[in-house]
């Protein structure tokens, strides 16, 4: 499946671009208190690592923008400011040097401080994001449309829009986040309609994982495979390292960032395993995050049909009656004892990441494949094809002869 993403303006937050055909970019937030400078930026560098393109910093107070003064010449992204009230901390961001600001139309209410800002953030080239909440909607709206509506975040959003393009200044993207999900995702549909300016999603105050991850992959997730969306944010009561490696993780699994992180996939386990898979998956999934490799990683409770369900993976692994059936690609390469499956499988992972899979298909050992089929032949004739292949195949044929 091919995504068709909307067509929008690019700008560029510091060097990353957003919107047009560059890549969808992942954000955070910091948690610390932006006057603790050396605290902060810890925390830049472990979301930067994590998988954030952009961190936003709040910027609360004078104090704040003096930090921001000192982190944003050595943070490793760029920092966005988060403005809110007062206008005139906008400017200061500006003056710390910050690579865009986000504005909360809800709560930046005089329209010259609004231009005030939009002005000095043309002069310093840098774009502005436009943040509609629908937890601090403006009380005005609130009154016209009678709750936080998805009419009402896009009436906001294209009103504060407004006030921008007013003094020419067009280098803006847009969210109007909802922590209802089915309000979030409408509310993007009908912005997307209206405007060609670049999409920031998110569900606001999505609260803790998992309900919180759930929430927030089932609006972003929904829009992204519309198409819909430049940068994204897991708006998360945890840990915001967390939000950078979920977004991350989930560009990579719809196919639009580069895999860089594992992908382990694993089979729910059932009747027919001859190992603990939820344990053979907790201890694959630790060895393997811990080597840092790109790749799919399959973990399968039985070789009946694990190889073949899971050939589109990298490399896995798939129980047998006291051994492993490691696998590349779907072909068998070696049989190790059970005792040594994640060990061989992270064995052969840094071996693939290595040498590449031709390579590793090269070396495989030339018994495997045979003691693997000769193992799930024993198996299905024990407890009968999974899938009842066979009989059906059987009873097809019954029905059509008749």
């Amino acid at each position: 499946m091919t995504i068709t993403r909307r067509a929008s303006r690019q700008l560029h937050v510091g060097p990353v671009a957003v919107g047009g055909d560059s890549p969808i970019s992942v954000q955070s937030m910091t948690t610390t208190k932006t006057a603790d400078v050396d605290g902060t930026l810890a925390q830049v560098y472990a979301l930067s690592g994590a998988g954030a393109d952009i961190v936003r910093i709040t910027c609360n107070d004078v104090a704040a923008a003096q930090g921001l003064a000192e982190i944003v010449p050595r943070s490793p992204v760029p920092i966005i400011a988060d403005i809110h009230f007062q206008y005139r901390l906008a400017l200061a961001s500006i003056e710390a040097g910050v690579a865009g600001l986000r504005l909360n139309p809800g709560n930046i209410r005089k329209e010259e401080h609004i231009k005030a800002v939009a002005k000095a953030a043309g002069d310093a080239g840098i774009p502005i994001r436009v943040g509609v909440n629908a937890g601090s909607l403006d009380k005005d709206l609130l009154a016209k449309y009678g709750a936080p509506v998805p009419e009402a975040l896009v009436d906001s959003a294209l009103h504060e829009i407004g006030y921008l393009e007013d003094v020419g200044f067009h280098d803006i993207k847009i969210s109007v986040k909802h922590s209802h999900v089915p309000s979030m995702v409408e509310s993007y549909r009908l912005l997307a309609e209206r405007i060609d300016y670049p999409l920031h999603l998110g569900v606001t105050e999505a609260g803790p994982p998992p309900g919180g991850l759930i929430k927030s992959v089932a609006g972003i997730a929904t829009l992204l495979l519309e198409g819909i969306g430049d940068t994204i944010r897991f708006s998360l009561t945890a840990d915001p390292v967390e939000e950078a490696k979920a977004g991350r993780k989930l560009l990579e699994y719809l196919g639009l960032r580069e895999r860089k992180s594992l992908d382990l996939i694993a089979c729910p386990s059932c009747g027919r395993a001859e190992v603990d898979v939820i344990e053979v998956v907790r201890e694959a999934e630790a060895a393997l995050e811990a080597e840092g490799l790109p790749i799919q990683v399959a973990v399968m409770g039985c070789v009946v049909n694990g190889p073949g369900e899971a050939r589109e993976a990298d490399i896995g692994i798939a129980a047998g009656r006291g051994r492993g059936h490691l696998f590349i690609k779907g072909h068998v390469v070696r049989v190790v004892k059970e005792h040594d499956m994640v060990t061989a499988l992270v064995d052969e992972a840094r071996r693939l990441a290595d040498e590449g899979v031709d390579a590793r298909l090269a070396a495989a050992d030339v018994t495997a494949a045979d003691l693997a089929e000769e193992e799930a032949l024993q198996l299905r004739s024990m407890r009968g094809d999974a899938n009842r292949a066979e009989e059906r195949r059987a009873a097809v044929a019954d029905v059509a002869s008749e």
